[in-house]
């Protein structure tokens, strides 16, 4: 089929609209952070995140990355898709995720629009692997509290439209997570996931209901 020009300029246009509400959806009540939560030597991996989740009225799939020991993370909702590099990190006894949003292969942009966005991480304490993961989002309206209480707290910038920015040190994010891991106020409500099923593929297919008007 043929598209002109102008008419693949306003699709993209619209995919990547619809790509930014979904991650402002997704990620808006969350806290951004520059720098990641890891070093190497933090990063663990375990298999029985591998596979596809249904959590309230997203799915999370979960793939092995192209780095070792990290995940390619697809989740999707009501408003599209977003594809995010993730890593499982392991803090004293602790296990949290560190997400880091990809640009989809299909949303071509040119290097002036790229370089103005900043890519962040967000961190996402995990209370289970299994036998289903249950995780928790860091609560934005929390963490600006403390802030406001001590500005000192951790290295941040606050952006025009009231974002929280984590500047602070991969070694100083993981002092404040030991410190404030058990703040159920600063991880918000947990998140519960639940396997889909996946077919077995040597599973009969379901007989095939006849359909009484048929002759």
């Amino acid at each position: 089929m043929f598209i002109r020009q102008n008419e693949k300029s306003g699709i993209d246009n619209r995919i990547k609209k619809m790509l930014f509400y979904f991650l402002a959806g997704l990620l808006g009540g969350c806290v951004s952070s520059l720098h990641p939560l890891y070093t190497d030597k933090d990063i663990v991996f375990e298999e029985k995140l591998l596979g596809d989740w249904k959590v309230d009225d997203q799915k999370w799939e979960f793939e092995k990355g192209a780095d070792p020991n990290s995940y390619k993370l697809i989740v999707t909702d009501n408003h599209g898709k977003g594809s995010f590099h993730t890593h499982l990190v392991k803090i004293d006894d602790m296990l949290f995720l560190d997400m880091y949003a990809s640009n989809p292969e299909e949303l071509k942009s040119c290097e002036l629009w790229e370089f103005h966005i900043l890519p962040v991480h967000t961190f996402w304490k995990v209370e289970q692997l299994e036998p289903a993961p249950k995780i928790r989002a860091m609560n934005a309206d929390r963490m600006g509290k403390m802030l406001k209480t001590d500005p000192n707290l951790i290295e941040h910038e606050v952006l025009e439209d009231d974002r929280i920015v984590l500047t602070a040190s991969t070694e100083e994010l993981q002092k404040f997570m030991v410190k404030h891991a058990d703040d159920e106020e600063l991880f918000g409500d947990v998140m519960e996931f639940e396997r889909l099923k996946i077919k077995d593929a040597n599973e009969p297919n379901e007989p095939k209901t006849k359909d009484p008007n048929e002759s």
